[in-house]
């Protein structure tokens, strides 16, 4: 098993456990709240790391941070996800629009309140295209689900 390590001296961040998760898990992708999260769309702060994973893949074995693991398999898994450097680490996250996405695939867990405030945050910040938030709708097969929010939302 990968370990990792930082200097006693640096304090911990919620990146830090991004990379501690990313050596854990390195096939792993940061997803949904934690998604959110990183891309700086702050609607709540999560009290675990959200990792997506294939569904046939092990749960990660780690005891600290805690984790909340969400299974997908074909482009839902695979589509959409960015490499980014987090402390000597590559960290593989969701971008905004397939987060965004995947939050009204996952609305009745996480709330469609969540998925609705994310939307318009990142609409407002301009972190997505229609283009982009389509395509994802039509991979995480939620696209007659978001199309009345996005409708609403230019109109």
């Amino acid at each position: 098993m990968r370990r990792a390590w930082r200097l006693a001296d640096r304090p911990a961040t919620r990146r830090t456990y991004l990379a501690v998760v990313a050596v854990a898990a390195p096939r792993a992708a940061i997803c949904l709240l934690s998604a959110l999260d990183f891309h700086g769309i702050d609607t709540q702060l999560p009290h675990q790391i959200w990792i997506a994973i294939d569904r046939r893949a092990r749960r990660p074995m780690l005891r600290y941070p805690p984790l909340q693991v969400v299974r997908f398999g074909g482009p839902a898994l695979t589509q959409g996800i960015q490499a980014h450097p987090v402390e000597g680490q590559i960290v593989r996250v969701y971008n905004v629009a397939n987060t965004l996405a995947d939050l009204f695939k996952y609305r009745n867990k996480i709330g469609l309140d969540v998925a609705l405030e994310a939307l318009q945050e990142a609409w407002r910040a301009s972190r997505f295209t229609m283009s982009e938030i389509h395509r994802y709708a039509r991979i995480c097969r939620v696209g007659r689900v978001i199309t009345p929010y996005l409708e609403a939302l230019v109109a």
